[in-house]
């Protein structure tokens, strides 16, 4: 019989029946610890804000004393004092009598100043923290409780993404059985320049796309993710990399190139790496062939789904191979997981060169708002068979809707941050060049081509010691039996067909 891994849900603190048994006593040294809980995060949360949000009247009640008196900071006291007095007395948007869209929208932002994509308790740098303050601040949702939101990928700290798309139900002008027609998507909201003209310069919405079924998913419906992963030549044997990457194309195990995430439930480690290739950059090449070392490569990878650093293992694995310290067919032997049931101990490259660069999706949405009971299975059978074939004809997606102002705005931002970039990358150009030309004067010293080392997030070792030879991680299996023992995970018979997890944790 088959076994299932799940997550045991254990229900956090005690019900009101529970409560309602206690003492006076101990009701009273409950509250106390949850005071001072209170205040430990509020701490936490004063420590993690930027200077921008620090000055944001948004976070002044956020950061009062449990009793109402303001903590002690000399920032937080002047936030406080910049709190308009008349707050409280302006209206409230009325929600109630709002309409809404179901909607896809496309994000791009520069991960390297953020702390990740998602939201973390302790940090309210992240990209979605952002993104909801100013969807929250434009009035185009009340909650994200009740957006119905879904994001396609989880990117990790300092990852970036040119095509991250979100599911979400926005403000509309337009009431729901007229929000498909021409006219009405014309002169709908400006969603995009709406949130940019709050959003920061390098986290920016590109497009909006209206959606005919209000339970489409950006995670659940999507159908493959690109990510690219920039690198320099350095001294990298580019041809052994791209062997390497035509045998990680298959569908197998990845636990070797990833960061088990067991104690979260996941168990699976099978995915479908659909292609993996190793390119130029677009005009680097023709600029620089007399200095191969500067030249700049990615790494294109494209899968159903990634597991928990799979892309920065796998270019850990590829760079070992670029730099001849590894064959090519290392890939096929981690792969081997009968052979090798234990990852050896390697640190993943690091995030900031990695992109989630394209999302597909399919058309028709595997998501039902409310599913038939057991028992009306049968009696309605022909009946959905009939609204099957019939929803067949029209898909869930329509067209990406683009802003001529929107863009324009978009392609300044991207441009500036281009300049001040390029800027910086050219003087470092030219301080090298007359360091090299030094070196090669004076002492007839080989050229030095350590652009990649960067890359792997480790000190460099006096001796190399090969992947297979490492000490090795804990097995798969002696982890699941440490989390049960735990009680964070419960073991059952799976009678049912498990549904994959689709949504990508970074990367």
């Amino acid at each position: 019989m088959n076994k299932k891994i799940i997550i045991n849900k254990r229900v956090k603190g005690q019900s009101r029946e529970e409560l309602a048994q206690l003492s006076k006593t101990e009701l009273i040294d409950k509250i106390v610890q949850l005071e001072a809980y209170n205040f430990q995060l509020k701490n936490l949360l004063q420590k993690k804000l930027s200077e921008a949000d620090k000055n944001n009247s948004e976070y002044a009640d956020v950061l009062r004393g449990a009793d109402g008196d303001e903590l002690p900071n000399k920032v937080v006291s002047e936030t406080v004092k910049d709190v308009p007095k008349n707050k409280d007395k302006q209206r409230k948007f009325n929600w109630a009598s709002a309409h809404q869209r179901h909607v896809l929208m496309k994000i791009t932002y520069f991960g390297w100043d953020y702390q990740g994509f998602a939201c973390q308790e302790d940090s309210a740098d992240t990209i979605e923290g952002y993104l909801f303050r100013a969807l929250e601040r434009t009035c185009l949702i009340e909650s994200r409780a009740t957006s119905n939101y879904h994001r396609c990928g989880r990117t990790d700290k300092e990852v970036s993404a040119f095509c991250q798309v979100i599911s979400i139900n926005l403000r509309s002008k337009h009431s729901p059985d007229t929000q498909m027609e021409p006219e009405s998507l014309s002169t709908e909201i400006d969603y995009c320049s709406l949130l940019n003209r709050v959003l920061p310069k390098n986290i920016q919405c590109v497009s909006w796309m209206p959606l005919r079924n209000p339970e489409y998913s950006a995670r659940f419906d999507c159908i493959s993710r690109t990510y690219r992963y920039y690198f320099p030549k350095g001294d990298l044997d580019i041809d052994s990399m791209q062997q390497a990457c035509q045998l990680l194309v298959c569908h197998g195990d990845f636990r070797n190139f990833c960061k088990m995430d067991v104690h979260n439930g996941v168990t699976n480690y099978m995915r479908n790496l659909q292609h993996a290739e190793i390119r130029p950059c677009g005009n680097t090449e023709s600029q620089l062939e007399h200095v191969s070392g500067y030249i700049m490569y990615y790494l294109e990878i494209k899968a159903n789904a990634f597991l928990w650093h799979q892309i920065r293992c796998i270019m850990a694995v590829l760079l070992l191979v670029g730099q001849k310290h590894e064959q090519p067919s290392i890939i096929t032997k981690l792969l081997d997981v009968g052979s090798n049931p234990c990852k050896p101990q390697y640190t993943p490259a690091i995030g900031l060169p990695l992109n989630l660069f394209h999302c597909e999706f399919r058309s028709h949405s595997t998501r039902q708002s409310n599913p038939p009971a057991a028992d009306d299975e049968i009696a309605n059978l022909s009946q959905i068979a009939i609204v099957e074939s019939e929803s067949e004809s029209q898909s869930d997606l329509t067209n990406w809707v683009y802003s001529e102002e929107n863009l324009q705005k978009l392609i300044e931002n991207v441009q500036s941050e281009w300049t001040q970039f390029s800027v910086k990358c050219t003087m470092i150009r030219n301080v090298l060049v007359q360091l090299e030309a030094l070196l090669e004067q004076n002492f007839k010293t080989p050229q030095i081509q350590a652009q990649a080392m960067l890359l792997q997030d480790a000190a460099k070792p006096r001796q190399y010691q090969p992947l297979l030879q490492r000490k090795r991680c804990e097995s798969l299996e002696n982890r699941i039996d440490h989390f049960v023992k735990k009680q964070r995970l419960l073991v059952k018979s799976d009678t049912t067909t498990e549904t994959s997890k689709s949504e990508t944790a970074e990367y």
